[in-house]
């Protein structure tokens, strides 16, 4: 195991645990989960949704602040759902970027913005 497999599993572990010790598990179906991901995903868009393109990309200290905190809730949520579900989150987003190098080919995707079934 990598090391980032590794910080990966000790990170599921954690979780695992504060969720075991306030007797969460009960309530952190696949479903619920992945609700709750919905919720803090549209918590992330709050952040952006009224900005120009350029401000998105330099947000204020106190806004990255928040849209860490976001991002974090996001993350922790996709942990707790794949461990539910007993998939690698690593293996599956490698598989994921190897599906997509077949379908986005540099040399018909190149700085365009079309699906695949489009080039």
């Amino acid at each position: 195991m990598g090391k980032d497999e590794q910080e990966l599993e000790d990170l599921k572990q954690i979780l695992r645990r504060f969720a075991a010790d306030r007797d969460w598990d009960q309530f952190h179906s696949p479903k619920n989960l992945s609700m709750a991901l919905t919720v803090e995903t549209a918590e992330l868009l709050e952040h952006f949704q009224w900005l120009t393109e350029e401000a998105s990309q330099h947000p204020g200290t106190p806004d990255l602040a928040k849209i860490r905190e976001e991002l974090a809730d996001i993350f922790i949520y996709l942990i707790r759902i794949a461990d539910k579900l007993d998939i690698s989150l690593l293996d599956a987003a490698r598989e994921k970027i190897r599906d997509n190098e077949r379908k986005y080919p540099v040399d018909k995707s190149r700085g365009s913005s079309k699906k695949y079934t489009e080039l």
